[in-house]
């Protein structure tokens, strides 16, 4: 049986300023929850309607109606999990660096976590706007990939300025990225959903990029940001 104390913790943790807090967040599903622990992120608790031997003393049965009430899905998953948070990782200055400028959507921010691990991208650098990676809409889309991509949130434009590297922003009006060369260390920065890349960020790129629309029509104003990311990945590791 669940508590209403831990009720009310893990339910707290589907908000930023509690996660923060508590240094934890949630994760759901058999598979997620086991890559999790494969990746070496510590467990504090898990609580399902099956038993679930790989974490057994830390392992609490709950019935649906309770598992219900934990989970931040519309229908519990079987098994939730709470983690914490890892430490930062050191960060690097080379190789690809994706960095992602106010980012709102947790389900494009998973995407993007997913697409960096797929890539082999080990640093995906946001601004502090960006959607919160432990959101538990972001762990989820990530299907496991957050254990593996280091992910760091600071002000991008410092950070761009620090560094000594090419920088790349996907824009609507900027160089085919077919023609384009694409080196191994260099940042690609993505900008937000609606408003694209700030002006301030704009100001600092050395190479301004763009994905050439095939269609005829030519009526779609622009790609979903994750989609667009993917294609730039792919064309950076080609």
């Amino acid at each position: 049986m669940v508590s209403k104390s831990q009720i009310k913790l893990i339910t707290s943790l589907q908000q930023k300023k509690y996660r923060d807090t508590n240094g934890l967040f949630i994760a759901e599903g058999q598979k997620l929850i086991t890559e999790l622990m494969e990746e070496g992120l510590n467990l504090h608790s898990v609580f399902g309607t099956s038993s679930f031997m790989d974490a057994s003393e830390k392992f609490s049965m709950v019935t649906e109606r309770e598992l219900q009430k934990l989970s931040a899905l519309k229908k519990a998953n079987g098994l939730l999990a709470v983690f914490e948070i890892p430490k930062p990782r050191a960060t690097t200055s080379e190789g690809l660096i994706l960095a992602l400028d106010a980012i709102r959507d947790p389900g494009n921010l998973g995407t993007i976590i997913r697409l960096c691990d797929w890539f082999g991208v080990e640093q995906l650098v946001c601004s502090k706007d960006t959607a919160d990676c432990y959101n538990p809409k972001v762990v989820q889309a990530s299907m496991g990939s957050i254990a593996r991509v280091h992910i760091q949130y600071t002000d991008l434009s410092e950070y761009i300025k620090n560094m000594q590297l090419p920088v790349y922003g996907g824009v609507l009006n900027g160089n085919n990225i077919y023609s384009e060369e694409t080196p191994e260390n260099a940042i690609v920065i993505m900008g937000n959903e609606a408003n694209g890349i700030s002006d301030e960020l704009i100001a600092l790129l050395s190479h301004k990029i763009t994905i050439p629309q095939f269609g005829k029509v030519q009526k779609t104003e622009s790609l979903n940001v994750a989609t667009a990311t993917a294609i730039l990945l792919s064309e950076f590791r080609r």
